[in-house]
Protein backbone atom coordinates (compact mmCIF):
# COMPACT_ATOMS: atom_id res chain seq x y z
CA UNK A 1 0.00 0.00 0.00
CA UNK A 2 1.37 3.67 -1.00
CA UNK A 3 2.49 5.52 2.14
CA UNK A 4 2.53 9.17 2.12
CA UNK A 5 3.15 11.90 4.81
CA UNK A 6 0.64 14.84 5.25
CA UNK A 7 2.30 18.13 7.23
CA UNK A 8 0.17 19.64 9.69
CA UNK A 9 -0.89 22.45 7.52
CA UNK A 10 -3.07 19.56 5.51
CA UNK A 11 -4.42 17.92 8.21
CA UNK A 12 -5.82 20.99 10.17
CA UNK A 13 -7.51 21.59 6.99
CA UNK A 14 -9.83 18.50 7.95
CA UNK A 15 -10.85 20.99 10.78
CA UNK A 16 -11.11 24.00 9.15
CA UNK A 17 -12.99 24.67 6.10
CA UNK A 18 -10.07 26.81 4.39
CA UNK A 19 -8.38 27.01 0.87
CA UNK A 20 -7.73 23.70 -0.26
CA UNK A 21 -9.70 21.43 2.28
CA UNK A 22 -11.12 19.49 -0.31
CA UNK A 23 -8.05 18.29 -1.30
CA UNK A 24 -6.69 17.52 2.23
CA UNK A 25 -10.22 15.56 2.54
CA UNK A 26 -9.76 13.62 -0.23
CA UNK A 27 -6.15 12.90 1.56
CA UNK A 28 -7.92 11.74 4.81
CA UNK A 29 -10.95 10.00 2.61
CA UNK A 30 -8.60 7.81 0.95
CA UNK A 31 -6.40 6.72 4.22
CA UNK A 32 -10.08 6.24 6.03
CA UNK A 33 -10.81 3.75 2.79
CA UNK A 34 -7.75 2.30 2.60
CA UNK A 35 -6.60 3.52 -0.04
CA UNK A 36 -3.54 4.71 1.22
CA UNK A 37 -1.63 5.13 4.29
CA UNK A 38 -0.91 8.49 5.95
CA UNK A 39 2.52 8.40 8.04
CA UNK A 40 4.31 11.53 9.77
CA UNK A 41 6.46 12.80 12.59
CA UNK A 42 5.50 12.67 16.08
CA UNK A 43 5.20 16.11 16.01
CA UNK A 44 2.14 16.32 14.34
CA UNK A 45 -0.64 16.14 16.77
CA UNK A 46 1.10 18.99 19.01
CA UNK A 47 1.34 21.29 15.63
CA UNK A 48 -2.44 20.31 14.40
CA UNK A 49 -4.00 20.82 18.19
CA UNK A 50 -1.62 24.53 18.14
CA UNK A 51 -3.29 25.62 14.92
CA UNK A 52 -6.94 24.89 16.36
CA UNK A 53 -6.03 26.23 19.52
CA UNK A 54 -5.04 29.67 17.92
CA UNK A 55 -6.99 29.91 15.18
CA UNK A 56 -9.60 31.52 17.06
CA UNK A 57 -12.55 28.31 15.61
CA UNK A 58 -12.57 26.18 18.47
CA UNK A 59 -13.79 25.62 22.10
CA UNK A 60 -11.91 23.65 24.67
CA UNK A 61 -13.99 21.07 24.12
CA UNK A 62 -13.97 20.77 20.33
CA UNK A 63 -10.06 20.85 20.42
CA UNK A 64 -10.21 17.77 22.85
CA UNK A 65 -12.74 16.66 20.51
CA UNK A 66 -10.01 17.03 17.93
CA UNK A 67 -7.40 15.31 19.43
CA UNK A 68 -9.98 12.26 20.25
CA UNK A 69 -10.34 12.76 16.60
CA UNK A 70 -6.45 12.71 15.36
CA UNK A 71 -6.04 9.51 18.02
CA UNK A 72 -8.70 8.05 16.59
CA UNK A 73 -7.62 7.94 12.92
CA UNK A 74 -4.36 6.15 13.56
CA UNK A 75 -2.03 7.78 11.71
CA UNK A 76 1.59 5.80 11.36
CA UNK A 77 3.85 7.90 13.57
CA UNK A 78 7.37 7.96 13.76
CA UNK A 79 9.62 9.16 16.96
CA UNK A 80 12.49 11.52 15.84
CA UNK A 81 14.92 9.18 16.34
CA UNK A 82 18.34 7.17 14.55
CA UNK A 83 17.98 8.13 10.83
CA UNK A 84 14.99 9.76 10.94
CA UNK A 85 16.91 12.75 13.47
CA UNK A 86 19.73 12.65 11.20
CA UNK A 87 18.46 13.69 8.41
CA UNK A 88 15.88 16.17 9.48
CA UNK A 89 18.76 17.97 11.09
CA UNK A 90 20.71 17.82 8.14
CA UNK A 91 18.10 19.13 6.02
CA UNK A 92 17.23 21.68 8.30
CA UNK A 93 20.30 23.10 7.99
CA UNK A 94 21.40 22.64 4.42
CA UNK A 95 17.66 24.40 3.44
CA UNK A 96 17.59 26.44 6.31
CA UNK A 97 14.03 25.32 7.20
CA UNK A 98 12.94 25.15 10.61
CA UNK A 99 13.51 21.01 12.49
CA UNK A 100 10.09 20.61 12.20
CA UNK A 101 9.19 21.18 8.67
CA UNK A 102 12.47 18.83 8.13
CA UNK A 103 11.11 16.26 9.82
CA UNK A 104 8.08 15.76 7.43
CA UNK A 105 10.46 16.34 4.41
CA UNK A 106 13.13 13.89 5.95
CA UNK A 107 10.42 11.17 6.61
CA UNK A 108 9.12 11.26 3.17
CA UNK A 109 12.51 11.69 1.74
CA UNK A 110 13.63 8.25 3.99
CA UNK A 111 10.24 6.03 2.63
CA UNK A 112 10.97 7.76 -0.96
CA UNK A 113 6.98 8.94 -0.66
CA UNK A 114 5.77 12.03 -1.23
CA UNK A 115 4.99 15.36 1.76
CA UNK A 116 1.68 16.76 0.96
CA UNK A 117 2.09 20.29 2.60
CA UNK A 118 -0.17 23.41 2.09
CA UNK A 119 3.20 25.80 2.90
CA UNK A 120 3.91 27.49 -0.17
CA UNK A 121 6.98 28.96 1.58
CA UNK A 122 8.51 25.13 2.33
CA UNK A 123 7.63 24.15 -1.18
CA UNK A 124 9.81 27.30 -2.25
CA UNK A 125 12.56 26.74 0.16
CA UNK A 126 13.11 22.48 -0.31
CA UNK A 127 14.81 21.97 -3.48
CA UNK A 128 16.84 18.93 -5.07
CA UNK A 129 16.87 15.67 -4.13
CA UNK A 130 14.11 16.65 -1.28
CA UNK A 131 12.28 18.87 -2.79
CA UNK A 132 10.77 16.13 -5.60
CA UNK A 133 9.58 14.52 -2.58
CA UNK A 134 7.28 17.64 -1.45
CA UNK A 135 4.02 18.23 -3.14
CA UNK A 136 1.72 20.99 -2.83
CA UNK A 137 -1.92 19.65 -1.97
CA UNK A 138 -3.50 21.67 -4.32
CA UNK A 139 -1.67 19.19 -6.74
CA UNK A 140 -4.16 16.14 -5.13
CA UNK A 141 -6.04 14.87 -7.60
Amino acid sequence: MEKVVVDASVVVKWFIDEEDSDKALKIRDRYVNGEIMIIAPELLPYEVLNALRYSGVFSIDEIKEASVALSNYGIEMYPLLENLAEKTVEISMETNITVYDSAYVALAYLMDTVLYTADESLIRRVKGDYGKHVTHISDVS
